[in-house]
């Protein structure tokens, strides 16, 4: 299963290494990201090995586009989730144009700002 998810990193946890039962090297870190909906979602997931070293070029108030994988291992009869990303990019506008490109996904403002000036309100209420 492989799925897109847009936020801004809102947490990046300290980096964890080990070594496996084969006794090669491995490296994990976690971060945070907050989506851009009407009801904002915390996720978090992960990156394991060369990708956490593409995590570091990303800070905190970063908005990415993260692909991902999901996956539930069952262990001593309690199952796990995992989200890992195996892709994350900077989500910045590609063009001047407010139009989305083709292929890309549009994201209107979760808070729209609206102003008023009343002396040029022309409305009755």
């Amino acid at each position: 299963m492989a799925l897109d998810i847009i936020g801004k990193i809102i947490q990046v946890m300290p980096e964890t290494n080990g070594q496996s039962k084969a006794g090669k090297p491995w490296s994990k870190q976690e971060f945070v990201i907050e989506t851009m909906e009407q009801y904002p979602r915390k996720v978090c997931m992960s990156v394991m090995n060369d990708k956490v070293q593409e995590l570091k070029k990303f800070a905190a108030g970063h908005e990415i586009k993260a692909s991902l994988n999901i996956e539930s291992r069952e262990y001593n009869g309690r199952w796990y989730t995992d989200i890992r990303a195996w892709k994350i990019e900077l989500n910045g506008p590609a063009s001047s144009s407010s139009a989305p490109a083709a292929g890309e996904t549009f994201y209107a403002d979760p808070e729209p700002q609206f102003t008023s000036d009343s002396a040029t309100d022309d409305l009755p209420f």
